[in-house]
């Protein structure tokens, strides 16, 4: 059974909005997924549910308590068949599929509505090695988005069907994850603008990971340098210290790690680490 995501440090502002969930039942999700976004419903956004299905199979999965009848007949309430939108093998394209969901949520606030808010069962998307490293990078890059704009996310994973290690490379991409055990978050709810906000805890757990998850996020930086906000870090070693400095060294950039520890401004000193400038915070 995947333990808990461990969590470190003052979580990011907004982060819950972007949610990781991994299930063991399909019947958990469905049921989350229906408190989710009637949360959103009750502060006025519109919301969209994505499962496999036909339309009427995903209406009646919502149509269970009354909650959302209103809501399906006033278009406050969408549905969409993952099985129709995408073809079995489908590789999303990550910049197009952030795209479709600015549309979707500038649509939602020229209708009135306060934002836009999706509980999607993305399972079948990430199957194969190509799907799961789009779909994976995907994820970082709506995270981004979702950090300045009014969009909500929660994002299903089967674990029986995946296995933990494969929804660990997705949930490393959110700010917040369930039921998947990941010791770190990659994300874009960023406190002061960063290339992105790193939390949890980079340790040997996570020497695969990490340097997976640093290609994958493609961190934009800003006049030479690629600036990490790493107040929620709780622990790093000189292994994912040295990851970061061949990041630099390939993407020719300096990364700027932003944290409360004092011990990686000293490894780096000692490992001789070039690429990378520890500030404290």
């Amino acid at each position: 059974m995947q333990t808990p995501t461990k969590r470190t440090g003052t979580p990011s502002p907004a982060a819950r909005h972007h949610v990781c969930w991994g299930y063991r039942r399909p019947a958990e999700f469905v049921a989350e997924a229906r408190e989710f976004l009637a949360e959103g419903l009750a502060v006025g956004e519109r919301v969209l549910y994505v499962a496999p299905g036909d339309q009427s199979f995903l209406e009646a999965q919502l149509r269970t308590d009354g909650r959302f009848d209103e809501g399906l007949r006033r278009g406050a309430v969408q549905v969409a068949s993952v099985d129709a939108t995408y073809t079995t093998g489908t590789v999303v394209d990550p910049a197009g599929q952030v795209e479709l969901y600015a549309t979707a949520t500038a649509e939602a606030l020229a209708a009135g509505f306060s934002g836009f808010r999706v509980a999607a069962d993305a399972t079948s998307l990430v199957r194969t090695p190509a799907q799961l490293d789009a779909f994976a990078r995907y994820e970082h890059l709506v995270d981004r988005f979702m950090a300045t704009q009014p969009m909500s996310a929660m994002c299903g994973y089967d674990l029986a069907e995946l296995g933990g290690d494969a929804v660990a490379q997705l949930a490393c991409m959110h700010p917040r994850a369930h039921e998947v055990a990941t010791p770190f978050h990659l994300h874009g709810h960023t406190r002061d603008g960063s290339a992105a906000a790193l939390e949890g805890e980079l340790d040997m757990e996570a020497r695969q990971l990490w340097p997976l998850a640093l290609e994958r996020a493609d961190l934009r930086p800003t006049a030479g340098a690629t600036v990490i906000d790493a107040a929620g870090l709780g622990f790093i070693d000189h292994r994912s210290l040295s990851a970061l400095a061949d990041y630099a060294g390939r993407r020719g950039t300096e990364v700027v790690l932003k944290t409360r520890l004092s011990t990686p401004a000293r490894l780096v000193e000692l490992l001789d680490l070039t690429g990378v400038r520890v500030e404290r915070v």
